[in-house]
């Protein structure tokens, strides 16, 4: 067989190969982005084939496979292991995206910490020292008995230590630094970023082992990088950050649990501490009556239910055009309710700017706003306030309906126990989720007419206010 070239110049870029080195790639155009990397052995089989070619290889029933192989373990972090779907699996894999300074690694090294596993765990670090790494577990209060700490983005390096440790948890501080002679000389390219998070996944799958991966952000919030990495991994979590100490853990992919669930935590002295109480982040404490365009929405992340305060403003349009000015809110969803109020209930909304705001800074998603957005609009919009102690929930249909939202009984029992007199929501709850008929006392309001009725005392049907 005749013997192959033991190098090529791959792209840093698109990932296209050439026999030798050209200024310029001729596949995606880009200049400088050929690198020197090592190809296949000069049996022309990958490195490693031969020996899995000679190996016995078989299948299995699936009913043969032990199910606590796919067992969890307790990150010792309750909101996370929230957000995870009950714990961190075994022989997963988790990327983890965050602006920088959010806390990313100081969460991981809580879990490193707090992990509830027997073994030992393994903390990567390609950007800090040793010194200051010890440092922040200093300052956090870590002792870090069990943590066996590596400063090294060098793949081959972490490899020999993994098999050395044998660690039951692995935390990698961040993939852009990770590098291996194998996929070229510069970090933090495509074939880098690829070729060392596939190498470590495949470490933690074929044991009892864990992975954490810190990844960098674009400016536009998403994770930096090839998009095939968040195919390799099992979960993807980004952290966000609104304008105080508070911070939101997601997940965008969870192969083992629900992307619905939602981490809340605020930064300390101490590093990253779980909210016992979300809902004293998103609520204003008042005494007396409510200011004009301020509606409270129960609403549903995950299995928590949160009650949160709608903050509205409309004012003139300066333009030709009304805009919408909202970013925890879908500015969408905002022109639909929107355009409903003013369809039936003849309030002129459409030469107005809207600003729309969330307190405490959540994203709010979930339809369940709807009704309570409708109130804080129209609020805003005639200058008339809410009654105080008033809580809504409801989808809102084109057609002015009040629509049935999920765990609906559960949202009555949340505004209850935060001293919320009156609820109000569509006729009848849906019976999904083991949420029956709701046996909460709440007002019931089958329409949009009928909601502003019960806040307002009157539908407010002309499109005259203070500043027209």
């Amino acid at each position: 067989m005749k013997k192959q070239k033991s190098i090529v110049y791959r792209c840093g870029n698109c990932s296209h190969e050439e026999p030798k080195w050209l200024g310029r790639c001729p596949e995606c155009g880009e200049w400088n982005t050929l690198l020197e990397s090592a190809v296949l052995s000069a049996s022309g089989s990958p490195r490693g084939s031969s020996a899995l070619s000679e190996a016995v290889v078989h299948s299995l029933p699936l009913s043969s496979v032990d199910p606590h192989e796919g067992s969890r373990v307790s990150s010792g972090i309750g909101e996370l292991d929230r957000v995870l779907g009950g714990g961190v699996m075994k022989r997963s894999a988790v990327l983890f995206g965050g602006e920088p300074g959010i806390g990313k690694s100081t969460l991981l090294l809580q879990v490193a910490a707090a992990c509830g596993t027997k073994g030992r765990v393994l903390y990567v670090s390609g950007e800090e020292s040793a010194g200051q790494v010890r440092m922040r577990a200093d300052r956090l209060g870590i002792s870090g008995e069990r943590i066996e700490l590596f400063c090294s983005g060098r793949l081959e390096e972490i490899q020999r230590i993994l098999e050395a440790v044998k660690p039951v948890l692995v935390v990698v501080d961040s993939v852009q630094t990770l590098h291996s002679p194998e996929a070229g000389l510069v970090p933090g390219t495509v074939n880098q970023m690829k070729y060392c998070c596939h190498e470590l996944i495949s470490w933690v799958k074929e044991r009892d082992a864990a992975l954490f991966l810190v990844a960098h952000v674009t400016k536009d919030g998403v994770i930096a990088g090839p998009k095939t990495l968040e195919h390799m991994v099992d979960t993807v979590l980004y952290f966000e950050q609104n304008d105080a100490d508070s911070r939101f853990l997601r997940a965008t992919k969870n192969r083992f649990g629900s992307v619905d669930e939602i981490g809340i935590f605020t930064m300390g002295e101490k590093g990253l501490q779980p909210v016992d109480d979300p809902s004293s982040l998103f609520l204003v404490r008042r005494e007396g009556d409510l200011p004009p365009g301020v509606a409270t929405a129960a609403v549903l992340e995950g299995s928590r239910v949160l009650l949160v305060e709608i903050q509205a403003l409309a004012v003139p349009a300066k333009g030709a055009m009304s805009r919408v000015f909202s970013d925890r809110i879908d500015s969408a969803r905002v022109s639909r309710v929107a355009a409903t109020l003013e369809k039936h209930l003849k309030l002129r909304l459409s030469a107005h700017d809207l600003y729309v705001n969330v307190a405490g800074g959540i994203r709010i998603a979930e339809v369940g706003v709807e009704l309570a957005l409708a109130a804080a609009l129209h609020s805003a919009r005639t200058g008339l306030p809410l009654p105080p102690r008033t809580a809504l929930a409801g989808e809102l249909s084109l057609a002015g309906e009040a629509r049935p939202v999920r765990r609906f009984s559960a949202r009555v029992k949340a505004a209850r126990g935060l001293g919320f007199e009156t609820f109000i929501g569509p006729r009848a709850s849906r019976r999904d989720d083991g949420d029956a008929e709701s046996s909460e006392p709440f007002t019931q309001a089958p329409d949009l007419r009928s909601a502003i009725r019960i806040l307002f005392g009157t539908e407010r049907t002309t499109g005259s206010g203070a500043d027209d």
